[in-house]
């Protein structure tokens, strides 16, 4: 069999197919629902205590961090109040023994001193008039409210949340193990290492990333309609949406009193990476298998595993491998160097990133996914600067793009599944003829090239959507979701806080 049928049969185990995401979206709607009624459920559902989406007129300077993965972000925000925003930034690589440290304090101290370096580097000013106001001040009484930065976490794993600041860890995702920290409150953690610094920040709400980016996506797009959904396709994958207040029968029991109730909406943050954990109509391939098992959660994140760009790059090398170790199929082997194009024969390093876990970026994909350079001239550099594969043929070039295709493609079209599912249940397109906005973040959605036409495909095999419903749902990138977001969430929390007041 030639090389290309032989890459050609292992793209074809991530085939899914019309029937797939028809199957999918039915099962993913009965794990929204049951998510919404009690908890413990696979799709967690969890009450964000956001109860509104912005419109766009909102004003002021707040701050944000964001640990969503492998960086940590601190960010102050400027809301112009005509749907525009002004951002400063700083980013800085979480180091990789924090990620798996042995106490909580380890990380969040970290992550305090980066928001103390931020402060001192982009608001001096405004940072050493609260120094010098609380020399004036007794110990005890500390600052006044008007006196702080009201800060918004952007934090992107999965938590018990019981009101717009308060958020027990559930576990970690994304390389993070830290057991200390798990079932603790995490605005709680790096509130205790704040004050340890005596900074004069307030952390006023904690926030997923995929609800950041359905906020600053109705931010920067109020229209007539506000945002359904906000969702990330990056490292991870999540989504956020907005509820129907009476949907989510399981608030009665959850304690958690404090919040408005006057829209009759709630912003619930889905945690879709858990979609499916018991496997009942996710695809499955020897490559997802192997991945999984080798994972630090085994049997946990299942979907986000054959959908977010974490996992993308670990699949492919995978597959990759099983096409080199069988010894009749022709990947990265030349007889001699008349066979190959470029007239040497290709060798594999010994220290290959192929051989080891994780070893190819997603990125990767996206760069193979768009070459059309002549004999796929620039996937053989990358072949060659990223796996040591030195003169790789156009043949071999060729089949690594057949598979590289056929993951992207599974993986938008399982996203469409989710999506399609959240405007299904929401009852969005039906009697009306106004669009459906999605706010869109993440590397894969933004670079994979075509995602959202694979997506948009899918759509329309799916016959509560069509060709016709397909065309009024609106997808944008959110640019800034995580800082923006949490930035309005914060404005929304003092917001709650004032009015607890008054009412007080």
């Amino acid at each position: 069999m030639s090389l290309a049928k032989e890459a050609q049969q292992v793209a074809d185990e991530f085939e899914y197919s019309t029937e797939d995401v028809n199957k999918g979206v039915k099962e993913f709607i009965k794990q929204m629902d049951e998510g919404l009624q009690k908890s413990g459920t696979m799709m967690s559902q969890i009450p964000t205590y956001v109860t509104a989406v912005p419109n766009g007129t909102e004003k002021g300077l707040y701050l944000a961090v964001d640990l969503g993965g492998t960086n940590f972000r601190v960010c102050s925000i400027q809301l112009h109040g005509n749907t525009t925003f002004s951002l400063t930034q700083s980013k800085v690589a979480i180091p990789k023994e924090l990620m798996v440290a042995k106490t909580a304090k380890e990380l969040f101290s970290f992550l305090a001193k980066q928001i103390e370096t931020f402060l001192k580097t982009h608001h001096s000013d405004h940072f050493q008039a609260h120094i010098e106001r609380r020399k004036t001040m007794s110990a005890s009484a500390g600052y006044r409210e008007e006196n702080l930065f009201q800060l918004g976490f952007t934090f992107s794993f999965p938590v018990h949340q019981i009101g717009i600041n308060k958020g027990t860890l559930i576990r970690w995702t994304k390389g993070f193990d830290i057991d200390d920290a798990v079932g603790k409150d995490v605005c709680e953690l790096l509130q205790h290492e704040i004050n340890a610094l005596h900074l004069p920040v307030k952390v006023a709400a904690l926030v997923n990333d995929t609800v950041g980016t359905l906020m600053a996506r109705s931010y920067a797009s109020p229209g007539k309609i506000g945002t359904l959904l906000g969702a990330i396709f990056g490292t991870g994958t999540n989504g956020a949406y907005v509820e129907k207040l009476d949907k989510v029968t399981k608030m009665s029991s959850m304690g958690g009193t404090d919040y408005d109730k006057t829209t009759g909406e709630m912003i619930i943050n889905t945690e879709w990476g858990s979609f499916d954990n018991a496997m009942s109509v996710l695809p499955d391939t020897p490559y997802d298998r192997a991945l999984d098992k080798e994972s630090v959660n085994p049997g946990i994140q299942m979907f986000e595993k054959r959908v977010s760009g974490m996992f993308l790059g670990e699949i492919l090398r995978r597959a990759i491998l099983h096409l080199t170790q069988d010894e009749k199929i022709q990947l990265f082997r030349d007889e001699n160097s008349s066979s190959n194009d470029v007239h040497s024969t290709t060798t594999i390093a010994e220290d290959s990133a192929l051989y080891t876990q994780w070893g190819i970026d997603t990125s990767f994909l996206s760069i193979v996914r768009e070459d059309q350079s002549a004999g796929l001239r620039i996937t053989r550099h990358l072949l060659e600067k990223d796996l040591g594969i030195s003169a790789a043929s156009s043949e071999d070039a060729e089949a690594v793009k057949v598979l590289v295709t056929a993951i992207g493609k599974r993986s938008a079209r399982l996203s469409a599944v989710a999506l399609g599912a959240v405007v299904i249940s929401t009852g969005k397109l039906e009697g009306n003829d106004d669009l459906v906005d999605i706010g869109v973040d993440g590397s894969l959605v933004e670079y994979y090239p075509g995602f959202e036409v694979y997506i948009r495909e899918a759509f329309r095999e799916i016959p509560e959507i069509g060709q016709k419903g397909e065309q009024r749902i609106r997808i944008g990138i959110a640019k800034d979701g995580s800082g923006v977001g949490a930035a309005l969430i914060a404005l929304v929390a003092a917001g709650m806080e004032d009015r607890a007041l008054m009412d007080d």
